[in-house]
């Protein structure tokens, strides 16, 4: 296609088979990512993306953006606020939500692409996720798309490749992409454990997606 593409790489799973997703469609040489320093609490997934990133033979820029650690107010933020095992009942959104995240993350993004000239973005946001977040669904990704094109006057688009898979369809798609190995440097757990602690609501959902896949998860071999 001699097309370029950016990742958005947080060092996680979904993010990590968007890569090979997008070195599959675009071509490794044309394929960059980049990682967002948000002041998350577990600095951890900064040095995930890195290696990914360099594992998988393709660049990565590490853009800091700590405003929502400023913010507050949520457990990927701030060190106070216990990670929910399960969704608060007062509340339709569990407390790992980061307002605005996702649509800060691809503006900057939409940015970057912009001075470079990458008309493509990956992200590995899901509406299928256990979270219902709002900035995941596909509506939104849609209007800020459009938003973006207006307000830069670019065609960028936004690819959201897992969009519609639950966690078991994109084990089996990362296997078919080859992109297996890679899993093992991977980070997903909300407490920041390495081992993952198993008992997160992170960590559940990807345990289950591998059991349900048939395939053992690299990161615990």
């Amino acid at each position: 296609m001699n097309e370029k593409a950016l990742v958005v790489l947080s060092g996680g799973q979904d993010s990590t088979t968007c890569v090979y997703w997008a070195i599959e469609r675009f071509g490794r040489e044309q394929v960059s990512s980049v990682t967002f320093d948000y002041g998350q609490r577990h600095r951890i997934e900064l040095d995930c993306a890195k290696e990914i990133a360099e594992f998988a033979g393709i660049s990565n820029v590490i853009l800091p953006i700590d405003t929502f650690a400023a913010l507050g107010g949520n457990a990927l933020t701030d060190s106070d606020i216990a990670v929910e095992r399960v969704v608060n009942s007062t509340s339709s959104l569990p407390n790992t939500f980061v307002p605005g995240r996702n649509l800060v993350f691809l503006t900057f993004a939409a940015a970057l692409a912009y001075q470079r000239g990458i008309t493509h973005l990956v992200t590995g946001v899901a509406q299928t996720d256990y979270s219902g977040y709002p900035d995941c669904r596909e509506e939104t990704l849609r209007l800020l798309q459009e938003a973006l094109r207006k307000g830069m006057e670019s065609q960028v688009q936004i690819h959201t490749p897992l969009m519609h898979l639950s966690k078991k369809e994109t084990v089996a798609m990362a296997n078919a992409l080859g992109a297996l190995p890679a899993m093992a440097l991977t980070h997903t757990c909300y407490n920041g454990e390495r081992p993952p602690c198993g008992h997160c609501a992170a960590c559940k959902l990807r345990a289950k997606g591998f059991v349900e896949a048939g395939i053992a998860d690299p990161l615990l071999g």
